[in-house]
């Protein structure tokens, strides 16, 4: 197949979910097929990210958006009711050139990720697939219940439009795929729609064990940026932290990640470390003891989960992350919800080292058995051979024009 590929970040270096996953979906494609690389991007894209993607992309056109201009989209989209995130991703401009590189390689199908660049492939008289990869609209439902006042009535408001705009995919895609059943179900459907489930995966050579010293007792990973990230940090370290403390007064922490706010460096303390951004995730998790992950919104499957599983580090998590992982509690990770038993889950964890290596050892085995990125990208490939197969002319309509 030549795939044509629409993604609303350009998908190198790998500080985010999203482009984890369009990352590793190329490079698993590009063994048997040609890919054509259509990239939104805000931020200049360095020669050494380009240099990356040319390994494993034909072609590759970067469409640069002005965040003046992303501005501008975001207030008519709320003017308009649409959705704000569809508008920041939005650009005639940018759409246009999406569909002359369309017509330059001509593709066997289209391949879009994430709801936010859902008007880019319409008009484009292809076979055309959208990852939902999470249910956005979810996880803007979940995150909206924690604001009050404008906070809440904009985050309600995008709530909405997500959901109307991940209803109406279903009638303008041959295909359509998401991470895992729990966003699956959060997003509602007509009902001859079919979601078919593409997992994430983990590059099992890349995420192997590694022994090093332990400096850490405990550590968290993510983008420091993000909501969640930013809520389980917050979470961590003022509810959880002060439980462990009183069993393990000296128990130290690593928040580590990209682009931590205000927010979180401000939580940096004699226990506490902010790493921000580094250059390789893996020592992070190699040097703690446990890796806690404290989710209490979002959606998706969490990759960093996968990761510190298939690095044999034992995790904690929240019933809401493992609800898309369906890891076995106790056998594979520690599942807690509230301070007191997420605390009592780390305390056991630094208590009992037998535990901590059965743990290590099941979770590693686990992640081998169900979360490759190769079988991962077989079930996309099946997808998109079936657009091919079903693939009518699809008639103009509203959202193919605005």
């Amino acid at each position: 197949m030549k795939i044509l590929l629409i993604l609303p970040r350009f998908p190198y270096p790998l500080e985010k979910g999203d482009k984890l996953r369009a990352y590793h979906q190329i490079k698993e494609l590009s063994v048997n097929h040609d890919i054509a690389l259509f990239a939104l991007s805000h931020n200049a894209v360095t020669p050494e990210a380009l240099a990356e993607m040319k390994r494993y992309c034909k072609e590759i056109c970067i469409a640069r958006l002005s965040k003046i201009r992303a501005a501008f989209y975001v207030i008519r989209n709320f003017f308009g009711v649409r959705s704000l995130q569809i508008g920041y991703w939005d650009s005639r401009k940018a759409r246009k050139l999406c569909h002359c590189f369309a017509d330059r390689v001509n593709p066997d199908v289209v391949y879009a990720q994430m709801i936010r660049t859902m008007k880019y492939p319409l008009g484009i008289d292809k076979p055309r697939v959208l990852d939902y990869q999470d249910a956005l609209s979810m996880n803007m439902e979940r995150s909206m219940v924690k604001n009050r006042g404008l906070r809440y009535f904009l985050k309600h408001y995008e709530f909405k439009m997500l959901r109307s705009a991940e209803f109406n995919a279903g009638a303008l895609y041959d295909g359509l795929t998401v991470i895992s059943d729990i966003d699956r179900n959060a997003i509602p459907q007509h009902h001859e729609t079919v979601i078919d489930i593409v997992p994430n995966g983990v590059d099992f050579e890349f995420f192997a064990p590694q022994k090093l010293s332990k400096q850490y007792d405990l550590v968290f990973c993510g983008n420091m940026q993000y909501k969640p990230n930013v809520d389980a940090a917050l979470f961590l370290v003022n509810d959880i932290m002060p439980i462990v403390w009183k069993s393990f007064p000296n128990a130290t922490l690593l928040l580590a990640g990209a682009t931590p706010t205000a927010t979180v460096r401000r939580l940096a303390s004699d226990k506490v470390t902010v790493s921000g951004s580094v250059a390789d995730i893996r020592p992070c998790y190699a040097q703690s003891r446990i890796f806690i992950a404290p989710m209490r919104i979002g959606s998706g499957l969490q990759n960093k989960l996968l990761e510190a599983m298939s690095m044999g580090i034992p995790c904690v998590t929240t019933s809401l992350a493992n609800h898309s992982l369906k890891a076995e509690e106790g056998k594979e990770l520690l599942v807690a919800d509230n301070p007191d038993r997420l605390a009592a889950a780390v305390v056991s964890l630094l208590s009992d080292e037998q535990l901590a290596t059965s743990l290590s050892t099941n979770a590693s085995q686990f992640v081998r058995r169900n979360f490759s990125w190769s079988s991962s990208v077989r079930l996309l490939e099946q997808v998109l051979q079936s657009a091919i197969d079903k693939h009518s002319p699809h008639e103009p309509n509203e959202l193919d024009i605005e």
